[in-house]
């Protein structure tokens, strides 16, 4: 017997979930989510929230007042002071996702 792939409601063509492919990775990313959860990686997106491909949990900022919060890391890279881990690939539901900051990976390789 045949499994269908689609379904037709009212006019409109479902997929099965496991049958659409996770978008490709963007750039990096710094990702905040809930319960201080702070990572840093190659983000791609699906159906039930992120992948962070690569990640680090940054663990301390590393920014002083001149060099203030994520938006710093975002824009520069980390800093001396800026300690993460190894993390390999987070998933991180949408409604867990708090801010994500845009950033290149060149800076944080």
């Amino acid at each position: 017997m045949t499994v269908p792939t689609t379904i037709v409601i009212d006019g409109t063509e479902y997929v099965r979930k496991q049958d659409v492919p996770a978008g490709p990775p963007t750039d990096y990313q710094i990702i905040v989510a809930d319960r201080g959860w702070v990572f840093v990686g190659a983000v791609s997106h699906d159906n039930e929230g992120i992948a962070i491909a690569d990640a680090r949990c940054i663990r301390v900022w590393g920014t002083d007042a001149d060099k203030p919060g994520l938006g710093y890391l975002a824009l520069n890279g980390p800093t001396a002071k800026t300690k993460m881990e190894p993390s390999g690939t987070i998933r991180v539901p949408l409604h867990a996702v708090v801010a994500s900051f845009d950033t290149e990976s060149a800076k944080w390789l």
